[in-house]
């Protein structure tokens, strides 16, 4: 077993039980987990690897609760630049049907790196279209390679146009061919021990993509393996007309009447979640992932996170799909989620703090896991590390170093552990060329985005 010490943190932040922030702190890790944290001369002085983090704010790894790793590829796609999303679905649908599984192995590992340069060391992916032979198993052996916590989303979708649905027909699947594969990649892959790296989600896309019957069987399956449950919902004003207009209900309502609501479920955006909505989430402890940035994006309003919040929903963040954020910065994510709060709810409506949580904890608590989001003994060893001297802290981390990463320019990490191991070293990658991973991403772009013209 090797040990790890990370010493000399200007604050560490441990999201813990006291969410304490402890001044002049280390984190010493014994093979993947934390065995202890707290001021650096009262924790051991040797060990296998010393890292002196002077200058640095030490948290936890920050966690992304919903993302679309493939659309790395079809950012700033003109055609859905000023697009809402309907529109901009439509628009990009038939690029998507083009995909291949090289393609999706190498733009889930470009949008793994940017998130671990960003600060993020779980992710979940939503993975909801295969064409050409496409399977989840390419993203899941994209994250196995470069070393990220994983939450693979087995999404679908089986309703087309013909039948009403959003997608075109050919980008659907068989209801039943949609079940079977998902019981195989459960089978396969789904660690539910503590400290896993890999965990398999149920995830039909969304209620204006899949049948009711296929909503219901999803939710059937994936308690009878005892896995999670996803989907987007409550979008946009269009989200909120289609769910009236074809089920007779809100989206919620929608959702509850399935049997999609509970511990076990964590829904994408809500950004229309209305009071009786969020009453029914705080009642059945149903989670959310909160992505700013694509709501902003894509104009779909601005979620009612303190509302949650203060009614006990458990909030975590997400950078959505590459193609409706065009960025994956986590840290720039919780501090949008902070602006966008200000915007919609005043001034005291999200502290830095707060959206912090919401970025570790909160994220945890979503993805179902008691065993991230926190240093603190027993922990895994998931700890990120941000420069206080980079140009855009200048001035304000003398005053808060910790409230300064949100409100000032987010850095990028110079240190990241994931699981134990050093995956950022000094700003730098340690697990794969990124350089050729970006050369060869960007060549299937351009060949992706020609094949649909």
């Amino acid at each position: 077993m090797s040990t790890l010490l990370l010493k000399n943190a200007d604050v560490v932040v441990t999201m813990d039980a006291a969410r304490r922030e402890i001044a002049g702190g280390a984190v010493f890790i014994r093979d993947r987990v934390i065995e202890q944290v707290g001021p650096a001369d009262a924790l051991p002085q040797t060990a296998d690897e010393l890292i002196d983090l002077r200058g640095h704010v030490l948290m936890p790894g920050l966690v992304n609760t919903h993302h679309h790793m493939y659309q790395s590829l079809t950012r700033a796609i003109p055609a859905a630049q000023d697009a809402e999303l309907f529109d901009w679905l439509q628009a990009l649908y038939p690029i998507w049907a083009n995909l291949t599984p090289e393609m999706i192995r190498v733009s889930t590992q470009t949008a793994m790196a940017e998130l671990i340069l960003s600060g993020c060391t779980t992710s979940s992916d939503h993975l909801y279209i295969y064409p050409d032979g496409c399977r989840l198993d390419d993203s899941i052996e994209a994250a196995a390679e470069i070393g990220m916590r994983f939450t693979a989303s087995r999404g679908s979708m089986s309703v087309g146009q013909s039948q009403g649905g959003l997608p075109p027909d050919r980008v659907v699947e068989r209801e039943d061919a949609v079940l079977q594969d998902t019981r195989r990649l459960i089978e396969t892959f789904h660690d539910a021990s503590r400290h896993s790296m890999l965990q398999v989600a149920v995830a039909p896309c969304s209620p204006f993509s899949v049948s009711r019957e296929l909503m219901r069987e999803s939710a059937e399956l994936a308690r009878s393996y005892g896995v999670r449950l996803h989907t987007h919902l409550a979008e946009n004003v269009k989200d909120i007309a289609y769910s009236r207009e074809k089920f007779g209900m809100t989206p919620a309502e929608y959702a509850e009447s399935l049997g999609w609501t509970g511990h076990d479920v964590w829904h994408a955006h809500c950004v229309q979640l209305d009071a009786p909505g969020i009453a029914l989430f705080a009642r059945t402890h149903t989670g959310v992932a909160h992505c700013p940035c694509s709501n902003m994006r894509l104009a779909s309003g601005i979620a009612p996170v303190p509302q949650m919040l203060a009614a006990g929903v458990p909030v975590g963040l997400g950078v959505d799909g590459s193609a409706s954020n065009d960025g994956a910065h986590m840290l720039g994510e919780a501090r949008q989620a902070l602006l966008l709060a200000r915007v919609g709810h005043g001034p005291a409506a999200l502290s830095a703090r707060q959206a912090l949580e919401m970025a570790t904890l909160g994220g945890a608590k979503v993805l179902g896991r008691d065993d991230i989001g926190a240093l603190a003994p027993g922990m895994s060893a998931d700890c990120v590390a941000f420069p206080l001297d980079d140009v855009g802290m200048a001035g304000g981390a003398v005053h808060d170093a910790v409230a300064a990463l949100l409100f000032c320019t987010p850095p990028r990490v110079s240190w990241s552990v994931i699981n134990g191991r050093v995956i950022v070293r000094r700003g730098e990658l340690t697990s794969l060329e990124l350089p050729a991973l970006m050369r060869r991403h960007n060549a299937l772009a351009r060949t992706l985005a020609s094949a649909a013209r």
